[in-house]
């Protein structure tokens, strides 16, 4: 048996030290020490080896493993070594070739539209507030004096989810949630994600808008056409026409939309080549927003007193912002990720 393990030592050792590569090294170990390895072999056979002998012989086989795996992990150290040396002569850098330039990030033409929305209303003295998007009903319909019978719900392809809750319309129910926690005087804006079914050129089932409203004793119309008028100059330009026309919203009495002086034609409601303007339809005007005065009712759903207190509210929707202020006719543009379009912004 001694002279067993001295062969298998003195033979695995003159292997190792011979191995060129991994492969042979892996060979070597798995003929030596593997499950079927001459040393796996001698200790199956260690019931043959008299009582008394089988200490010494037991220990001899440590030995021998011993000095075989550490040689094993010798061999691997170098050929390791060898194999980076020929990596670090054969691989050379070129170290004056230019390196590999990353293209910068930067804002969605969107959020930079609602930033610069928000921005300009912060500046006008607006603080901003958010609300959940997943509303109930009394909050996004019922208190914006839109009962459920209410043919101007129809004005509103809403997704409903369980029961009375509902993707949100419109931003408008972060009004009435800040008028129930809050009284005046309050000058807020509520941007944020709304939801209809709606999905064609011009609408998208999910868009943004920026709701705001102001609410203090002795607020007119003509407070509600300064703030507006101011800020659309700003965000279109100082020349920017604008103009009011009555309208119908539930929540508001009275109301009215809101047009610019079309940006496409500047004003004109022609193209050069004499054709009608595709986006204002030759009149000149295209509309914009929407907005009033907070109707009575609101208030009461809310505890104020109407006769002691009034406000206005206007709500924008930021792509048609973005799409009049880009000149853009597709409003998936927007959502269709597609980086020539995007790196235009």
């Amino acid at each position: 048996m001694r002279a067993e393990l001295e062969r298998i030592r003195q033979t695995a050792l003159a292997a190792l030290d011979s191995c060129p590569d991994e492969a042979a090294l892996e060979q070597v170990r798995v003929r030596t020490l593997g499950k079927k390895g001459d040393l796996t072999a001698v200790l199956r056979g260690m019931r043959e080896v008299p009582e008394k002998e089988r200490p010494a012989i037991g220990e001899l086989v440590n030995t021998v493993k011993a000095e075989i795996e550490a040689r094993i992990a010798a061999v691997r150290s170098r050929l390791d070594e060898q194999r980076l040396a020929r990596s670090l002569s054969e691989e050379r850098l070129d170290i004056t070739l230019p390196g590999i330039r990353f293209p910068r990030g930067h804002l969605h033409p969107l959020n930079q539209m609602l930033d610069t929305a928000v921005d300009i209303l912060v500046e006008m003295g607006f603080g901003v507030e958010e609300g959940p998007e997943i509303e109930d009903d009394y909050h996004n319909f019922e208190a914006l004096n839109v009962p459920r019978d209410h043919p101007a719900r129809d004005m509103h392809d809403t997704f409903f989810v369980v029961g009375d809750k509902l993707l949100r319309t419109h931003t408008s129910p972060v009004q009435i949630r800040v008028m129930e926690s809050r009284k005046p005087p309050i000058r807020v804006i509520a941007p944020g994600t709304v939801y209809r079914h709606d999905d064609d050129v011009t609408h998208s089932p999910a868009f943004h808008q920026v709701e705001g409203f102001l609410v203090d004793e002795g607020i007119t119309f003509g407070d509600l056409k300064g703030v507006l008028s101011e800020f659309l100059r700003r965000f279109f330009g100082p020349e920017t026409r604008v103009r009011f026309r009555p309208s119908f919203f539930p929540f508001t009495e009275p109301s009215a939309e809101v047009d610019i002086g079309c940006v496409m034609c500047a004003g004109t409601g022609s193209q050069p080549d004499g054709a009608a303007c595709r986006v204002c339809k030759r009149s000149g005007w295209v509309e914009i927003l929407g907005s009033g005065l907070i109707h009575p009712s609101v208030f009461e759903f809310v505890g104020y007193d109407p006769e002691k207190v009034s406000g206005f509210a206007f709500g924008m929707g930021i792509e048609r912002m973005a799409m009049l202020k880009f000149g853009i006719g597709d409003i998936r543009l927007f959502y269709e990720n597609d980086l020539r379009f995007l790196g235009q912004f």
